[in-house]
C-alpha cells in the first residue's frame, strides 16, 4: 500500500529524480514543449507549475527558491522575465499534457507536455 506517499518514484533514487525533474523543467521552460512518457509528464507538471507560481511572486526569496530547485540559469531568467508575466493573471493550469500513443521500442505511453499560451 502507498499510504502517505506523495509522488511517483519513476524508478530512480531521490537525488536522481530531483535532478531529472529539474532538467526537464528547464527544457520545458526554454523550449515550451517536450516529449516524454505520460508518467514523467504528470510528475513534471506538478514540479513545473509550482516553479511558475513561485516565479509569479518575483521577490528575491522566490528567485532563490527557484534557483535552488532548478540550477539552469537561462531557464530561470526566462521563467521570471517572460513566463511569470505571461501567466500573471492566470490562477493555475500552466501546462497541458497531450497523449501521443505508445513508444515503438517498449510500448511506453508517450505524451507531449507544453506550456499553455
Amino acid at each position: 500500500m502507498r499510504h502517505r506517499m506523495d509522488s511517483r518514484t519513476l524508478g530512480r533514487y531521490g537525488s536522481h529524480r530531483r535532478a531529472m525533474l529539474s532538467n526537464m523543467a528547464a527544457s520545458l521552460f526554454l523550449e515550451e514543449s517536450i516529449t516524454t512518457t505520460v508518467t514523467r509528464a504528470k510528475e513534471l507538471r506538478r514540479y513545473a507549475e509550482r516553479l511558475i507560481t513561485r516565479a509569479k511572486g518575483g521577490t528575491i526569496h522566490d528567485r532563490r527558491i527557484v534557483r535552488s530547485k532548478m540550477a539552469h540559469k537561462e531557464a530561470a531568467i526566462k521563467l521570471f522575465e517572460d513566463l511569470a508575466k505571461r501567466y500573471a493573471s492566470r490562477p493555475g493550469g500552466y501546462t497541458r499534457i497531450i497523449k501521443t500513443g505508445n513508444r515503438h521500442g517498449d510500448g511506453s505511453p508517450m505524451a507531449v507536455i507544453a506550456l499553455v499560451d
